[in-house]
């Protein structure tokens, strides 16, 4: 079952959001992990790309790293693409990686209920069953140049 986030609290978090660390995502230009990761690249956040089968590769401008705490400074989201049942490691690695971690992020068809309590009582949000790239685009007016009606009015097309 997804849970309901108001737009309101993923609004907030995707404009308070600078840095994001993406495990799991691949080089193949057909993935959803690499097309979110590039799309997010695109509108301005620094993404650090995580997958150990490519660590020391190129990937959207970085380079890729094999783990969580190979990141050299904060993070401040962690977008998860993992099966299910590999997602409390990567918190546990996630929360003692980055004392400034404000975001969990797991994507479509992740959901985690052990991992989010963790990341939840450190006080970190939690998003799980949903794509950052979807909702900035139907948060901030970009699905209606694709022709879906978002709910958001704007003037702009």
């Amino acid at each position: 079952m997804s849970e309901t986030y108001t737009d309101d609290f993923l609004r907030g978090v995707l404009s308070r959001t600078r840095r994001i660390a993406v495990v799991g995502v691949s080089p193949n230009p057909v993935r959803p992990s690499y097309y979110v990761a590039r799309y997010l690249r695109l509108k301005g956040y620094q993404v650090v790309p995580v997958n150990p089968g490519h660590a020391g590769k190129e990937l959207l401008g970085e380079t890729v790293v094999a783990s969580l705490s190979e990141i050299e400074g904060e993070v401040d989201m962690v977008d998860i693409f993992r099966r299910p049942e590999h997602v409390p490691p990567i918190v546990e690695e996630a929360l003692a990686a980055f004392p400034g971690l404000r975001t969990v992020w797991m994507q479509i068809g992740v959901v985690n209920e052990e991992a989010a309590a963790m990341a939840r009582a450190r006080g970190v949000d939690v998003i799980m069953d949903r794509c950052p790239k979807i909702e900035y685009q139907r948060l901030f007016g970009e699905l209606r140049m694709g022709g879906f009606a978002t709910g958001v009015i704007s003037s702009k097309l």
